[in-house]
């Protein structure tokens, strides 16, 4: 059991970071730190945490896995990624969660964002 259930968790992890890869380089490489992050701090908890933890995730790369497919249907128009949140799972976070959310929110939200990426440009000679 032991050994489905981390195969499990590398295959899932896997797909999410190939998922990334259509996201904007600023939003793919928080995403990517995010997940990182994520999947190694929930890697000793209950089976319960894990059940639902892996839940969470499969839903994440299922909604990703949509938006990419639409994204490369109608790529003429603007990438639009991510979902809201309900109240009702807001009211099942931990304060913990809260902060984390409110953390990510602000990165992914400011005008200056950590990570920005330029087209290179080749020099004149």
């Amino acid at each position: 059991m032991a050994g489905t259930h981390v195969s499990r968790v590398r295959a899932l992890y896997r797909r999410i970071l190939q998922l990334h890869r259509v996201l904007p380089p600023d939003l793919k490489s928080l995403g990517d730190q995010y997940v990182k992050d994520e999947f190694r701090r929930h890697k000793t908890v209950g089976s319960d945490e894990a059940q639902r933890f892996l839940q969470e995730w499969e839903v994440y790369a299922a909604v990703l896995w949509q938006q990419a497919n639409e994204y490369r249907q109608n790529s003429s128009e603007k990438a639009c990624f991510g979902t809201s949140l309900p109240e009702e799972k807001l009211n099942d976070f931990r304060d913990e969660q809260i902060g984390q959310l409110q953390e990510l929110m602000r990165e992914t939200t400011k005008p200056n964002r950590q990570f920005s990426i330029t087209e290179s440009i080749k020099p004149k000679f």
